[in-house]
């Protein structure tokens, strides 16, 4: 099948990114305001759950119309996620640094949150697109 053109891809990429930033903001607050889990804490549970749905959902809608053959899905979930560490390192110290100059922040993390989501998505697209995905 013809390959999906890059502004189709960041399109669906966007999308499916904003998909993955419900499900951690949710995951998140219900865990760190709720429940009063260590909110560093709450923040490696709702990352892992948001990477899985934001890789099930982009290796089937945004980089599906071309992967190798040759890749296994071990594999790629392995690359997948390398960049998603890569990225969430990002977003962990553009959320941390952000508590900390504003500790008013841990009643409403989802502000944080969405600042480092912002900052890490060019990283994670341009990771996925050009490895984990690539011709």
């Amino acid at each position: 099948m013809k390959r999906r053109g890059l502004g189709a891809q960041a399109a669906s990429f966007v999308l499916i990114g904003g998909i993955g930033f419900v499900i951690d903001a949710t995951v998140l607050t219900v865990l760190s305001v709720h429940l009063h889990i260590n909110v560093f804490l709450s923040r490696i549970v709702s990352f892992a759950l948001a990477s899985l749905a934001t890789w099930l959902l982009n290796r089937r809608h945004t980089f599906g119309f071309h992967q190798a053959a040759a890749t296994t899905v071990g594999g790629e979930y392995v690359r997948y996620m390398s960049v998603q560490i890569t990225g969430a390192l990002i977003n962990l110290g553009v959320f941390s640094a952000l508590i900390a100059l504003q500790p008013a922040l841990l009643h409403l993390p989802v502000l944080p949150l969405a600042a480092g989501s912002i900052v890490a998505m060019v990283t994670n697209f341009c990771g996925a697109r050009f490895w984990v995905y690539r011709r």
